[in-house]
């Protein structure tokens, strides 16, 4: 597994961010659940660091962000307080997204399609939907009411609700049960719609080409 994780680490954090997807709505309640939440984010962490170290980007600026982002989910899940969830939530947003363009990069650097990169195809997204999500978290602390939804709609919204949200927008989906209500709100999220169009046209489609183009005929 360990060597799997290094040969092909994009891979790896594909297959385990859509596992969290599954897992999130199970370790939502509850202390217990929260601090496995924590930890769950840790080993999360732990393999976006190490797709990184296989891009052009630096190693150590995902360590600069990654480490004190894993020590205060580690106060979260000892503690079981959510009153530094917006300080973690906000490095995590920015690892996450230099973690994306770092993979993007990787991507990107020469002609030649590899398996890695096909599977960092999906990581870069799920990477970019998580950043965004993390984003939202920081934006309900600072601005409450930021967010509504068709159920309790007064209430702020949970993680899974906001990383659904990501997911809609990133996609051009767009169920919009999950609603930004409040101006920046809603300036955060067009910014994510624009992200998903330009990936897509930009970043997907050249590496479709590319590998129709190098297909045996």
């Amino acid at each position: 597994m360990l060597r799997i994780a290094r040969r092909e680490p994009s891979a790896i954090l594909l297959a385990v961010q859509l596992m969290a997807v599954l897992v999130y709505p199970f370790l939502d309640q509850g202390a217990v659940g929260r601090a496995l939440f924590s930890v769950f984010g840790i080993a999360i962490l732990g393999l976006v660091v190490l797709a990184v170290r296989k891009t052009p980007a630096l190693t150590w600026v995902a360590l600069l962000l990654g480490v004190p982002a894993t020590v205060l989910l580690l106060i979260q899940a000892a503690t079981d307080s959510s009153t530094l969830l917006p300080y973690s939530s906000a490095l995590e947003a920015v690892l996450y997204f230099y973690a994306a363009g770092a993979l993007i990069a990787y991507m990107l650097e020469d002609h030649e399609i590899t398996r890695d990169e096909l599977y960092a195809v999906g990581a870069t997204f799920t990477l970019v939907a998580w950043a965004f999500a993390y984003s939202y978290t920081v934006v309900q602390a600072i601005y409450p009411g930021s967010f509504t939804a068709a159920v309790n709609p007064e209430e702020q919204r949970s993680w899974m609700e906001l990383l659904f949200l990501s997911f809609t927008t990133l996609s051009s989906t767009g169920l919009s049960d999950v609603v930004p209500v409040e101006p920046f709100a809603r300036g955060l999220v067009m910014l994510e719609q624009l992200a998903g169009v330009a990936y897509i046209a930009m970043v997907v489609s050249r590496l479709v080409g590319l590998t129709v183009i190098r297909r045996p005929t």
